[in-house]
């Protein structure tokens, strides 16, 4: 990657960068964005240790995305890619948004100052052994049962372990249990590759990706600025632009046959592609960890720019996953081919229905945006996410209909879906009101 010489260096004018010069550069090839009022030049860096996912914000604001991901201290490293500072005057901000993304960084920062998202042991070690008690009963079940109603019981609790796994590598890797992040991705490579048959690389840049962008809309066929949570296109359609996106990919500039039937009648096919969702990350997960493809061209060029960062790991953690849970689908040998298959497959959709009633009511059934209309960090995170608790309910309407109270968790915009703190019952929930999409 070109080196770049920081602006103001040897009594050079600092330059002066307008909002809608940012807004030009936001391809991964021509990538700048902003940081704290400052431009920087961030093309082609496919060597960032996150990966791929700083090219969601070229041509936009980094600000917040950034201190939810990065250590302290990791501005540092930008520091080499700074050009010039923004106009701030040129951005369509007023001083009501302005005082607003003030408050609610000052919040952030208060809140981590008093410790309220400092993680506790305890719990993830609970988390961890009543998750290997699922798998070892769902083995002992088909070691010892020749019941066929004690299999179907035990492929739905192999399908929850994997969907419990799914949350504890989901901590591990957004670096929740221990400060050293190296500590965090050798919890991961077990309860993703080992546990789950997942590569922790492919769900690292898929993951990252839709966090710092959730629900939004890729702003063109090149840009890597959408959630690719939601590109599933062209089985599932989110809004009526993306059920038209793929008009631009045919000379015709019309929907094949195939996409219109698929849109069309998507609310029957909503829930059988949950349930199988998980045979394509398995499939995505292998291709990338052996080398035979790639999810997306963005973690195509993130592969052969810096390859995977535990590739021996990663390899040995998907043998084991498959090796074990071939032994509990086969009745340890002794089922037959087909028996085995459906053993798998009934595994799978119990997980697939356990995640998919997560994702339908926490994303999928929320606000979705353009990428280059996106709202600022807070609301994007309030909008698109919703959490849910049982008994209290989740969505307050008022009477004339524009005001909604969502429940949300603070550490899922501050510090990426922790699932449990040392405070208040282990999470704080704030009641936000988001009038009038203000």
């Amino acid at each position: 990657m070109m080196k770049r010489k920081p602006i103001g260096m040897d009594g050079e004018k600092t330059r002066m960068i307008t909002w809608s010069e940012v807004k030009e550069h936001s391809q991964p090839q021509d990538a700048w964005t902003v940081y704290k009022n400052k431009v920087y030049d961030i093309s082609d860096w496919y060597e960032h240790p996150g990966g791929a996912v700083l090219f969601t914000h070229a041509g936009d604001d980094m600000t917040d995305i950034f201190h939810s991901f990065h250590a302290r201290g990791s501005q540092n490293m930008i520091k080499k890619f700074y050009i010039g500072d923004l106009v701030t005057e040129t951005t369509d901000k007023d001083d009501h948004q302005l005082a607003f993304e003030a408050g609610y960084r000052k919040l952030r920062s208060d809140m981590i100052k008093i410790g309220l998202f400092k993680a506790r042991v305890g719990f993830y070690l609970y988390k961890c052994a009543t998750n290997v008690t699922l798998a070892v009963t769902a083995g002992l079940m088909t070691a010892y049962s020749d019941n066929v109603f004690v299999h179907i019981l035990s492929a739905i609790i192999l399908g929850i372990f994997f969907q419990q796994s799914g949350w504890l590598a989901h901590d591990c890797l957004h670096h929740q249990y221990f400060q050293k992040r190296k500590y965090g991705d050798l919890n991961g490579l077990i309860w993703g590759n080992v546990a789950q048959g997942y590569s922790i690389g492919w769900w690292k840049n898929k993951h990252n990706g839709h966090h710092a962008v959730t629900n939004l809309h890729g702003s063109s066929a090149e840009a890597q600025d959408g959630d690719p949570d939601i590109d599933t296109m062209p089985l599932l359609a989110w809004s009526i632009q993306q059920a038209q996106s793929y008009r631009e990919l045919t000379e015709d500039g019309k929907d094949s046959a195939f996409v219109k039937f698929m849109i069309r009648n998507q609310a029957m096919f909503y829930l059988p592609i949950l349930l199988i969702a998980r045979i394509s990350w398995l499939n995505e997960s292998f291709k990338i960890v052996f080398g035979l493809g790639a999810a997306s061209e963005n973690l195509k060029l993130e592969k052969e720019r810096k390859g995977l960062q535990y590739p021996w790991l990663e390899t040995w953690g998907l043998l084991a996953h498959y090796a074990w849970t071939l032994a509990i689908a086969s009745g340890f040998g002794r089922f037959s081919v087909g028996y085995t298959f459906l053993y798998f497959l009934l595994s799978t959709c119990a997980c697939g229905f356990a995640l998919g009633i997560v994702f339908g009511l926490g994303h999928n059934g929320m606000a979705t945006y353009d990428a280059d209309k996106r709202p600022d960090f807070w609301k994007l995170q309030v909008t698109t996410t919703r959490n849910i608790i049982g008994g209290t309910g989740f969505r307050k309407p008022s009477s004339d209909g524009s005001v909604v109270d969502y429940i949300i968790k603070w550490n899922t915009i501050c510090f990426l879906a922790c699932r449990d703190t040392t405070s208040i019952k282990h999470t704080i929930w704030l009641l936000v009101s988001v009038r009038n999409g203000t």
